[in-house]
Order: C-alpha cells, then structure tokens, then sequence
C-alpha cells in the first residue's frame, strides 16, 4: 500500500481519473442522449488538460520540483475547471424568468465569432445551460463535476505539498 501513495503512482492514479470522468462524460452523451452545452465541454477540456499533465507527471517521474510543477499546473487546472463548474451549476440553480435565453452552438461560434468573443460567449453560458437533464443521488452533472474537480485540486495540493 504504501508503494502507491508515491508521488508517480499518485499521477497515475489522478490520469485515471480523467479517463473515467471522460468514459463517463462519453456514455452520457452517446448512451443516454444528452448533448453537452458549451459549459459542459469546457469543463470536459479542464478534464482531459488535468489528465493529461497527471500522465505526464507520472511518465516523467520527475524529482521533488518537477513533482510540484506539475502538482501546481494540476491545481490550476482543476481551480480554473471547477470555476466553470461552479458557474454552470450557478445557471441551473437560476429562477427561469432570470435564466439566458439559448444562444447558437458552440461549433457555430468557432466557426463565425473571433476566439475571445465565442470564450466570452461559452463563459457567460445561456439557457441550454440552465437545463438540468439527469441527476445521480440528487446532484446535477455540474454539481458531480464540481466535486470532481474540488478532489483534483485537493488531491494535487497535497502533492504539491507534501515532503515525499
């Protein structure tokens, strides 16, 4: 047991994480029918950023500075994913007469808008948003992804901290 509370074992561990949340995120669309809104696949982008630099910090297995490098990118990422996490679950928890009303798609906006002003746009999250189309012992997608993220950032802080 104590083989796997090592820093390396621990970016493994975090890797597989993503890679689950990502699974589940997939059955979710493709099994069940819902279609993510532009929150839904930003939080998936902070998701598989998160995995992505946990893989490289277990595939690096990088010293004591490297170890906290990569701890603190995982922080970042996971405190800028919960804030759009947090942000989403803001929208549905909005009286309808205050929600946004519905904006165009996501591919829409790539496609027409300036990059900034279609991130300005994804930010701000609408109507689509708001709608809370599946929970799981009363938490929305966003609620479950926002403590997702709360372990990530926590679980990457105490690497980042530790002494080992």
């Amino acid at each position: 047991m104590q083989h796997l509370m090592k820093p390396r074992w621990v970016f493994f561990g975090l890797a597989l994480l993503a890679v689950v949340a990502m699974l589940f995120a997939a059955w979710l669309e493709h099994g069940v029918g819902l279609n993510p809104c532009p929150l839904c696949i930003t939080q998936r982008v902070f998701v598989v950023a998160g995995g992505l630099v946990a893989l490289l910090a277990a595939l690096h297995g990088a010293g004591a500075l490297g170890r906290r490098i990569y701890a603190g990118l995982g922080v970042l990422l996971a405190i800028g994913g919960g804030a759009v996490s947090a942000r989403h679950v803001w929208l549905q928890s909005l009286p309808e007469d205050q929600v946004p009303a519905c904006g165009p798609s996501l591919e829409y906006m790539l496609e027409t808008l300036p990059f900034r002003e279609t991130l300005s746009m994804v930010m701000m999250g609408d109507g689509n948003c708001a709608d809370v189309h599946w929970t799981f012992l009363g938490m929305s997608i966003p609620l479950q992804t926002l403590l997702l993220f709360a372990a990530i950032a926590l679980i990457n802080l105490w690497q980042l901290l530790r002494r080992a």
